[in-house]
């Protein structure tokens, strides 16, 4: 059941027991349990009245539906098809068996807890259901009660039947008074008023939390100045984190290639430095999360904030569920006092604090179910941060049992910084490429929803997908800028402001990222410490440029932070409009605040990224008219990017001596001759305009680079810019294989569609090197163009074609000689397999959702099959069933068990992953025609049955990674392996070396 389908059942379900509150009558109980149309047709007369009254139920029911969908698609996910039948029908049956006549619903002054609580008393609860399916029970009955309330106390009937209910019970007015009056609670130092209304207030605080923290700022218009938010639940990326104390989380460790054809660029789960971020919050209640500027330390705690709103945390955080979150932004407290636990809601509940129950916050951190998070001790100024940690300490000694997650950048809060308070310290990573082609997936799939504020149609949101994690893939200076959430969603909106074009000289690029990250972020959120600064944006880049200038003048990368003070000491002396300021306390704001310093190590300096340095350095030599000192380093790679930025910030002058100088060594250098014209190539990338003369002289350099031989060279030849591909051959017939296929990759990096004519021109041209390099070449065109234009014509038969998104899938049918798949974008209808021409190789690399193995039998030639995905398969059995399948990779994903598994006689090469501890090989000991066997865990474990898997007869090669050969070894069970070779990957081997000397085996560790 879809989250769709469950929501319209849910949104019926209200609307239609609404309905017959208003027409079945306090004394028409029959009537009551009429269906909806049934009671209509009885109760209303005329045709038309009738069809009305059915539109505006069918309303109420969207109205329900809207509400509830979203949340569903969220809580969805984490549970199997039965799971959401179960669940939606014990909501059904319970409204069904409910007491929802007038007088239970009066006699609850309509109000929706109340309401509640007399159901869950009267009604037996669900049985069946396990405890997330119960969770999601309550909280789905909860949310349609409420919603039934709000309905039927807004129809036109409810004010005469609560009159008449109100003068029935003024009869008894002061006994019930009395009663009430019994029953009020008793006082205590923690509930001075009592403590009924605290389930009600937190309902309603969860709800505001839930809905207003639950937005992120993905996209801005170029000409807007407010920016459209759309849902943080929908956009968040988990992030890696490491630990602090020098000693690195083990993380997933992402899978060896299976072939040199499969890449995991794009792999989830990819190797990292740490582990997610939900992992590393695991077993611990106080942490101190560090990360460098945009590194989504906010977005982190606003999304653990939502999640706890919701009760929406699942795998290793589940036990979260169930906890208040109280978020507190210290930089609305600089100047003023820290706030006490009554005080904490002002800044994102300032609208219900006026009606919370006295002490509700204090009973909360003191019942241990609140999660504090406290976002940028960063943000406040330096004499400002102490007060932090002295209020820290004497909240949680008062209240020991709060969770605690504290943000800050590193430079602001050490790893010790709350060490005294056993704060655990934990960094944001850096996002590794996998982290990133995740990211621009997410970011394109939540902009989906902000429709009409889109600049281009929605079903066009997959392309510009694609043609950015195109640009990332290869152009290494993007992948390497968009290292955190901030500039990689800065890159992805101006990537779809542009019409999927991202600016190709990168200046821009750069400089809208420095002015965001040095001045302009903190600017427009009033940071405390950036409004006090008497810097402007210019004064900044003034002596973050000459700092810059520095070190790559030296050609390091990092300074002693008292040597850099100095500097910077210096450079504000010649500022003369500035007032005197201490260089090591304008440093220090620098390293804090501005987003691009940071320290590496205790008393170190340097640049949070080697191109802002480059792009800094590069100016400050333009400024500095630097360009002689740039020509005599201009064969050095460390200099390169710093020369072609240069080229973009000179003026014209400067531009002609530069260029001129660095094709005069060309000549003159024949050793260094070709480096040095592809850097005057690289060079047109930023260059505003030059001279005819200068042109001419490097349209020859050009030429004396084509065609391209290296891999090296297209990108570099690609950044000269679609002006290259008027000099590229109309034909490959002349070039070497090597270099054609180096031609056809140049021309698919540059782009558009004089490059496409140019692809589709190459076409006829069989040598292997060049048919792979054009079906390659796909993803950086559209789908359907280059399919016809190009792919049509290849010789596709005994090749892989890679499907990088899903608009590519939607034309693959067209490409009849098709005889292989690699789908490498996250892939959920595996049923549509069925669809396709019979293949021979199928390769897919991300499976979302179930897969029935079934599907196979349309293609009983395949040879060559692979799957990677955490999604159960069903009817392993099929696999037997493929007469000519050689090679099988499988994923054991989720409760997949082996024992339905059979291969054919010509199966003889078996890879599977993410074996578990609870895996049974021995389900393998009938495969007895399997000659290479490699079996991969996720954790370093021993699984079931592995004598039985290695002693196999016809076993040629076994291949082990993360296993525990030292307990097998040593297991009573242990039968020696008998395949000829015997590889050990990163397993935990035998103190004894001679415990692997396996008679007739070749033991090899690696």
């Amino acid at each position: 059941m879809s989250a769709e389908a469950a929501a319209l059942r849910l949104g019926t379900t209200v609307a239609k027991t609404a309905a017959q509150f208003w027409l079945g009558g306090r004394r028409r109980e029959q009537e009551r349990r009429l269906p909806m149309a049934e009671l209509i047709e009885t109760r209303v007369p005329g045709l038309r009245l009738r069809r009305s009254l059915e539109r505006q139920f069918q309303q109420i029911a969207d109205a329900v539906f809207d509400r509830v969908e979203p949340f569903l698609e969220q809580e969805f996910r984490g549970l199997e098809e039965s799971s959401r039948e179960a669940v939606i029908d014990a909501v059904g049956i319970t409204f069904e068996r409910a007491d929802l006549s007038d007088e239970a619903l009066l006699a609850t002054d309509a109000q929706p807890a109340e309401l509640i609580r007399r159901i869950t008393g009267a009604v037996r609860a669900p049985v069946g259901l396990n405890d997330p399916e119960t969770r999601l029970y309550e909280l789905l009955f909860t949310e349609c009660c409420e919603y039934y309330v709000h309905v039927v106390r807004n129809l036109p009937v409810f004010e005469e039947r609560a009159a008449a209910e109100l003068l029935a019970r003024t009869t008894s007015l002061g006994t019930e008074i009395a009663r009430v009056l019994e029953q009020l609670p008793e006082r205590s130092l923690f509930a001075p008023d009592g403590a009924d209304q605290d389930t009600a207030f937190r309902r309603r605080y969860l709800q505001l939390v839930s809905e207003d923290l639950d937005e992120v700022e993905l996209f801005r218009r170029a000409s807007d100045r407010a920016a459209a938010q759309v849902r943080l639940s929908v956009a968040y990326v988990s992030l890696r984190a490491t630990g602090n104390d020098g000693n690195r989380h083990r993380a997933g460790r992402s899978l060896p290639r299976l072939r040199a054809d499969m890449s995991d660029w794009e792999e989830a789960g990819g190797e990292g430095a740490g582990m997610r971020v939900e992992s590393a919050l695991v077993g611990v209640s106080r942490v101190l999360l560090r990360g460098e500027a945009g590194s989504g330390k906010t977005t982190l705690l606003r999304w653990l904030a939502v999640t706890a709103a919701r009760g929406a945390f699942t795998g290793e955080l589940t036990d979260w569920n169930g906890l208040t979150p109280v978020l507190v932004k210290l930089r609305g407290y600089s100047g003023r006092p820290l706030p006490v636990p009554e005080a904490m809601l002002d800044g994102v509940a300032a609208p219900l604090t006026g009606i919370m129950p006295r002490g509700w916050v204090e009973r909360q951190f003191d019942s241990g179910r609140a999660l504090l998070l406290i976002d940028g001790v960063d943000e406040l100024l330096d004499r400002e941060r102490r007060a932090v940690r002295d209020w820290l300490r004497t909240l949680l000694r008062t209240y020991d049992r709060v969770r605690v997650v504290v943000t800050s950048r590193p430079a602001a809060a050490g790893a010790d910084w709350l060490r005294g308070e056993d704060f655990t310290a934990l960094h944001l990573d850096r996002m590794t490429p996998p982290d990133l082609a995740a990211f621009v997936r997410q970011w394109h799939q939540a902009v989906r929803e902000l429709g009409d504020e889109l600049p281009c149609a929605a079903d066009e949101l997959p392309q510009y997908e694609q043609s950015l994690l195109t640009s990332l893939k290869d152009r290494a200076h993007l992948q390497s800028l968009a290292g955190t959430p901030l500039l990689a969603s800065m890159l992805c909106a101006m990537h779809l402001n542009r019409g999927r074009q991202l600016p190709r000289d990168r200046m821009e690029l750069y400089r809208k990222a420095l002015h965001m990250l040095v001045h302009d972020r903190d600017s427009d959120r009033n940071v405390p410490s950036a409004v006090d600064s008497k810097l402007s944006l210019g004064d900044k880049l003034v002596i973050l440029r000459d700092l810059a200038w520095r070190l790559s003048d030296n050609n390091r990368s990092e300074i002693a932070l008292e040597q850099a003070a100095v500097h910077v000491g210096s450079k504000l002396t010649a500022m003369r409009h500035l007032d005197v300021l201490e260089g090591e306390a304008v440093l220090r704001q620098l390293r804090d605040r501005s987003g691009v310093l940071r320290s590496p190590a205790v008393g170190r300096l340097d640049f949070v990224h080697r191109t802002f340095q480059e792009y800094l350095a590069a100016e400050e030599a333009a400024q500095e008219d630097r360009i002689g000192n740039l020509v005599g380093k201009a064969h050095l790679d460390l200099w390169r990017e710093t020369i072609i930025m240069t080229a973009g910030h000179a003026n014209t002058r400067q531009r002609e001596e530069l260029l001129t100088g660095i094709l005069d060594r060309a000549e003159e250098e024949p050793r260094h001759g070709r480096t040095l014209r592809l850097l005057a190539a690289s060079c047109q990338e930023t260059l505003p305009s030059v001279s005819e003369r200068l042109a001419q002289r490097l349209d020859e350099a050009v030429t004396r680079l084509l065609p391209a031989h290296r891999k090296t060279d297209p990108p570099a030849l690609a950044a000269v810019g679609p002006s290259l591909l008027r000099r590229m051959p109309r034909s490959l017939g002349e070039l070497t294989e090597g270099a054609a296929t180096q031609t056809v990759r140049t021309v698919a990096l540059i782009g558009g569609e004089e490059a496409l004519g140019l692809l589709a021109g190459y076409v006829g041209d069989e040598r292997e090197g060049v048919v792979d390099e054009l079906v390659s070449a796909w993803g950086y065109f559209e789908a359907e163009a280059y399919a016809d234009q190009v792919l049509s014509g290849l010789p596709l038969e005994n090749r892989f074609v890679d499907l990088t998104h899903s608009g590519q899938w939607r034309v693959v049918n067209r490409l009849s000689s098709v005889e292989g798949l690699a789908i490498k974008y996250p892939f959920t209808d595996f049923r549509s397999l069925g669809e396709l021409p019979p293949l021979r190789r199928l390769s897919i690399y991300d499976l979302r959702g179930e897969a029935d193995l079934s599907v196979l039998r349309a293609h009983p030639d395949l040879a060559f099959f692979g799957v990677l995905g955490d999604m159960p398969k069903k009817s392993l059995e099929v696999l037997g069933e493929l007469s000519h399948l050689h090679y099988l990779y499988l994923s054991l994903g989720g409760p997949l068990s082996l024992e339905g598994l059979r291969l054919g006689p010509q199966t003889s090469d078996l890879s599977l992953s993410r074996v578990s501890a609870s895996t049974d090989l021995s389900h393998l000991a009938e495969c007895s025609d399997i000659k290479l066997l490699s079996l991969l865990t996720r954790e370093t474990c021993l699984p079931k049955g592995l004598s039985a898997v290695s002693s196999l007869t016809g076993l040629e090669e076994l291949t082990l990674s993360d296993f525990d050969i030292a307990a097998w070894v040593s297991a009573p069970d242990f039968v020696p392996p008998r395949a000829k070779s015997l590889r050990l990957h990163d397993c935990v081997l035998p103190d004894d070396p001679h415990a692997l000397g396996f008679p007739g085996v070749d033991v090899t560790i690696v």
